[in-house]
């Protein structure tokens, strides 16, 4: 049994969640400098509006966009730009698959989590596909009725 990995979730994406399908879901590790780790370990992140997306058709890597990684408080002339551009770590087969989806399909490439792994910062990638504002809408009910069925059972419980 290969050694277990403590996990440490640092943001989700709800926003996401609520505004997209999830298909599939895949995990990246992400190429980050020291500060920007420095800065994750205190929570200072935003991926509201976060995506990722291929840089040309020729080249074969994924790069996220849209990650907000507040700058270092104890950095010097070394802390690391807020919104750039990072590479997205994927084996050649899934940036493949994505490349194909993405294309063919219109879907979209968005993180879902970024959580820490060990020592190492992952990000969970969802291939999503847009929700109608009637999907929502069902969601949101689904979501009620949930709750309200939670609360009968306690009420039930307790008396």
């Amino acid at each position: 049994m290969p050694d277990e990995r403590s996990i440490r979730t640092i943001i989700t994406n709800r926003k996401a969640l609520h505004e997209f399908e999830v298909l599939q879901r895949f995990e990246a590790g992400i190429a980050l400098t020291g500060t920007e780790v420095k800065s994750l370990r205190a929570g200072k992140v935003n991926m509201a509006d976060a995506y990722a997306t291929f840089p040309s058709r020729s080249v074969d890597e994924l790069f996220l966009i849209g990650l907000h990684i507040n700058p270092y408080d104890f950095g010097n002339r070394e802390n690391h730009d807020p919104i750039r551009k990072r590479k997205l770590l994927l084996k050649a087969h899934e940036l493949h698959r994505l490349r194909e989806s993405m294309e063919e399909k219109g879907l979209t490439v968005v993180p879902l989590s970024l959580y820490f792994s060990g020592p190492y910062v992952k990000v969970e990638l969802g291939l999503m596909r847009g929700k109608k504002l009637y999907d929502k809408r069902a969601a949101t009910k689904e979501r009620e009725l949930q709750r309200e069925m939670q609360r009968g059972r306690r009420d039930q419980e307790g008396t």
